[in-house]
């Protein structure tokens, strides 16, 4: 087999693509030492995760004799360590202009001492997530239970630690870190959107939330929801602008519902069935579902009969 490779092709087609390298795309920019470390950012968001629930996701590298000093220690490197992936960052910064790269760094440090003064009320929050976790369902064993093992709880601790680096204006990152939870859980809450306290994802594969989704406490949501703009046709000049739906407190979105646009507001206390296409307001204590679907039954003798499904109270569309 190797009789067939000849090396002066295989140089030829390196050089090739060298070449090609200088053709002025911005994707031929081969500074790999200057710009966010996706494994880093994934190493960092762990460790984060061991930080927020400290006895659940233990690094198994190193033997622990004293909780406390191995605590000190993993916060300290992770401060570390996220001060130089921010500082890289920065530089990625439209609204920032151009910065040396000794301003970067005192930047960086400012913006990780206000992001680690936030954990305990990131963590105060995901206690009420937890707890909802546990209210909202009959399935679930114990609280340690959720915190192993439940997809909607991890991909709500990420969004909640990104989205405070988001509000402190740090590129890149956040998007990386809700990115990353995607890819584990199936779930894809975007850092800018706004969620409130006692939040509950049940099983959550395929729900979707914008980044201006506005979501006030104890709201529910099933898998297969997205809360998504009605057009993103405009591109850019889109940007900054209201896109994504608000949702009020005590609202309950039932699997596969789509809720879409800037200007839509579901209003508190609202239940919105499955499978329902919303685009514009629902008012409070409203009930919103499909209309009752026909269940058709054949036997093999050709008997035939259909059947309105009526969806009681404590079945809605779940699972």
């Amino acid at each position: 087999m190797h009789e067939l490779i000849k090396e002066s092709e295989v140089e030829k087609a390196v050089q090739t693509i060298f070449n090609d390298y200088n053709g002025g795309k911005h994707i031929d920019n081969i500074d790999i030492y200057n710009r966010p470390d996706q494994a880093e950012i994934q190493t960092i968001l762990q460790n984060l995760i061991r930080v927020v629930y400290p006895g659940h996701f233990r690094d198994r590298t190193h033997k622990i004799y004293n909780p406390k000093n191995s605590f000190a220690v993993l916060i300290e490197d992770t401060f570390y360590h996220l001060h130089k992936q921010v500082a890289i960052a920065l530089d990625y910064c439209k609204l920032r202009g151009s910065m040396t790269s000794d301003e970067r760094k005192i930047e960086s440090y400012r913006i990780c001492k206000e992001f680690f003064a936030k954990i305990p009320q990131i963590r105060e929050f995901l206690e009420t997530d937890l707890h909802a976790a546990y209210d909202g369902d009959p399935a679930a064993g114990c609280l340690d239970e959720i915190i192993l093992a439940y997809p909607g709880l991890m991909a709500t601790t990420i969004f909640r630690i990104a989205h405070e680096l988001y509000l402190l204006h740090v590129p890149v990152l956040p998007r990386l870190m809700t990115e990353y939870a995607h890819s584990k859980t199936g779930i894809d809450i975007h850092p800018g959107a706004s969620i409130g306290k006692y939040f509950f994802i049940d099983h959550g594969t395929g729900i979707v939330i914008g980044e201006t989704a506005v979501i006030g406490k104890n709201v529910k949501i099933y898998q297969g929801v997205t809360l998504g703009a009605l057009s993103t046709r405009g591109g850019q000049r889109l940007s900054g602008k209201k896109r994504h739906p608000t949702i009020r407190d005590n609202v309950t979105i039932y699997a596969g519902a789509s809720i879409l646009g800037g200007e839509t507001v579901i209003g508190e206390n609202a239940v919105i069935g499955g499978n329902t296409f919303i685009t514009s307001s629902i008012d409070a204590n409203t009930r919103v579902s499909m209309k009752n679907p026909e269940m058709d039954y054949r036997t093999a003798s050709n008997q035939h009969r259909t059947e309105e499904v009526q969806p009681s109270e404590e079945w809605f569309y779940i699972i």
